[in-house]
């Protein structure tokens, strides 16, 4: 016996707004399977507005509310059963957050749950990794997002330590990330994974997923930090004009992309991994994990 439905995920990130369709497909005697059906993603880029005034604009809260009434009824016309929207580091820290998904709430009927970090962190890990991993191997897990960056360590496919920090690729472009805060980081990397023998780096997050992409690798296949060096170290030598018109990048991704490298490159380095497998999983994934697994609260439609 088949039984397939369908859940949905809105990830509200601090760069971009995706809402996630997947089918649950459940066979008996067989382990369901999360099938993606449908992605879409718009750049809103909340962050610009928070790290920098605090409050996210009239024109963003205006985006906000006609993509999520885009994003409802794309839920209804899939006939979605259950959905959950989660929002990140922007909305978190915005001053007028609350009122925005109040209007929303009112407007398409679309409950959003502004999540912490460490919450984000802990959903991200809830993702299958076991298909990608080696259980017998150490790994660091790193999600880049716009306003911050989650870090896993994952031993023996068991995840022992999580922590967020407040570095992410749109704080990065308005340099508002003080050095203070990539110290932090620098000690919590070296200090978590000191005591293992060897360290392989996991990277998720739209920005290396698309330099995955352009390396025509293989997936399950890693980048070396040499590749990876050499990609930032290109990037560079372009401007953004160029990096749009001559690498074929979108416009919201080719400003975003050399901060987010950094990130990887810095996790890379600290930590001694001299590979980064690229998944392609997130945030939205771990959340349609988390409400099929009830682990989580969601949303029936």
């Amino acid at each position: 016996m088949l039984k397939i439905q369908k859940y949905a995920a809105i990830d509200i990130g601090s760069n971009a707004v995706r809402l996630l369709i997947s089918n649950i497909i459940e066979q008996k005697d067989k382990p369901v399977v999360f099938k993606k059906n449908s992605l879409v993603r718009v750049p809103i880029r909340l962050g610009a507005d928070v790290f920098i005034n605090g409050e996210i604009s009239e024109y963003n809260q205006q985006r906000m509310l006609d993509t999520m009434t885009a994003f409802s009824l794309l839920i209804k016309s899939h006939g979605v059963a259950r959905y959950k929207a989660c929002a990140t580091s922007a909305m978190r820290e915005a001053n007028n957050s609350s009122d925005l998904t109040k209007k929303i709430f009112d407007a398409c009927g679309i409950s959003i749950d502004i999540i912490g970090g460490e919450e984000e962190a802990a959903i991200i890990a809830a993702t299958d990794l076991n298909s990608y991993i080696d259980p017998n191997k150490t790994y660091l897990y790193v999600d880049v997002g716009g306003g911050s960056t989650e870090f896993s360590i994952i031993h023996n496919g068991e995840k022992v330590q999580s922590k967020s920090f407040k570095i992410g690729t749109v704080r990065l472009l308005n340099d508002i990330v003080k050095k203070e805060v990539w110290d932090q980081l620098e000690h919590w990397i070296k200090e978590n994974t000191q005591h293992y023998y060897k360290i392989e780096l996991i990277g998720s997050g739209g920005n290396i997923n698309k330099i995955f992409k352009i390396s025509g690798k293989d997936l399950g296949k890693p980048l070396t930090y040499f590749y990876l060096t050499t990609y930032y170290k290109m990037l560079q030598s372009y401007s953004y004009e160029e990096r749009i018109t001559e690498l074929n990048l979108n416009q919201d991704r080719a400003d975003v992309i050399i901060p987010a490298t950094r990130i990887y490159l810095s996790a890379m380095k600290w930590s001694g991994a001299k590979h980064i497998y690229v998944p392609k999983i997130g945030l939205s994934d771990g959340i349609i994990k988390s409400v099929y697994y009830e682990t989580v609260t969601s949303e029936t439609v």
